[in-house]
């Protein structure tokens, strides 16, 4: 049998899926970052939601479904422990009742594990916490390129009044300078509050692909202009779950119609393999929503199929040197 590395899933054929403290895919939860390539991060925090509240507990439902993940990609032809050390780091503490403070303590409770070189993977939470996340990968790396799924483009200026919620943190972000906007791309875009929006987003520099559009020059062509944008940047991956439709999707604070498939959604990750990712995050599943769980076992599959892009990468390149 080939040799795991340091952590991995508990085997299933030993020991019951539905035995155990809920940890993402069953990972030891551990808060290192020695002998680690990639920490699960729970960030339980949706004071930017400007509708239906709730995706504080997304963290937890997407744990509690991920028990049914697997170590190996049969999408991918890789087994991912044999190539990754990956922990469930735990959740931050955030304040519910400040976003300034609770974006302090993510940008602070992520900062070790940026630090030392390892691939934070958060579970949201709703889209405002992107922005703290960027905040602490800047700060190792520099701007780096935004590979965005999503519904909506969360380039506003100001929301209810506020600049801070889930729909302006990538124009936070940008003014911040923690994006190479040059290298960065917005795709599945179709829900917004005018036509100018896209224009604006442009306008700050992304690169825009709508629904309609990626329907009309087809997934492979918009998988090769990702690639194309992003070159060989760094960069942050960040998938808003209501890129999917509702009709695969329901457990989120802001449904839209028109949206991808599953299937759909994890070919496209999978396209992604030459990116050089250093952080990823999957936000706005909101369980009270989700009454069979299926938005909360999509988003741990997106997450899967994360790391298992990231075990390829990490098996071609031993390949290529020997």
């Amino acid at each position: 049998m080939p040799q795991l590395r340091k952590y991995h899933p508990v085997d299933s054929t030993v020991v019951s899926r539905f035995c155990g403290v809920r940890t993402f895919m069953r990972l030891p939860h551990i808060k290192t970052t020695e002998d680690v390539d990639f920490a699960v991060v729970g960030v339980p925090c949706d004071s930017g939601a400007t509708f239906r509240t709730g995706a504080r507990f997304g963290p937890a439902a997407i744990r509690e479904m991920s028990m049914m993940l697997r170590a190996g990609s049969a999408n991918l032809g890789v087994n991912i422990f044999e190539y990754l050390s990956g922990v469930d780091y735990g959740d931050i503490n955030v304040n519910p009742s400040s976003i300034e403070d609770a974006h302090r303590a993510i940008e602070e409770g992520l900062q070790p594990i940026v630090d030392a070189g390892v691939i934070p993977i958060c579970l949201g939470g709703d889209h405002s916490i992107t922005l703290p996340e960027l905040r602490a990968v800047a700060r190792k790396y520099g701007p780096v390129a935004l590979v965005h799924f999503d519904a909506h483009l969360d380039t506003s200026d100001v929301q209810n009044g506020s600049k801070l919620t889930h729909g302006t943190p990538f124009a936070r972000a940008v003014e911040e300078g923690l994006i190479d906007t040059e290298h960065s791309i917005q795709v599945g875009i179709r829900g917004i509050f005018s036509v100018e929006a896209i224009q604006e987003a442009e306008a700050l520099g992304f690169k825009v692909i709508t629904a309609r559009e990626m329907r009309e020059i087809g997934l492979e062509t918009v998988a090769e202009r990702i690639l194309e944008r992003v070159g060989d940047k760094l960069a942050f991956l960040t998938f808003d779950i209501d890129f999917l439709d509702p009709a695969y999707a329901p457990g989120t604070g802001t449904i839209e119609v028109g949206g991808f498939t599953s299937y759909e959604a994890l070919y496209l990750i999978r396209q992604l393999k030459a990116i050089n990712f250093v952080a990823c995050d999957v936000v706005e599943v909101l369980p009270a929503f989700d009454p069979t769980q299926i938005t909360a076992y999509m988003a741990g599959n997106i997450v899967h199929e994360f790391i298992s892009v990231l075990a390829v990468k990490r098996r071609d390149q031993q390949m290529k040197d020997g």
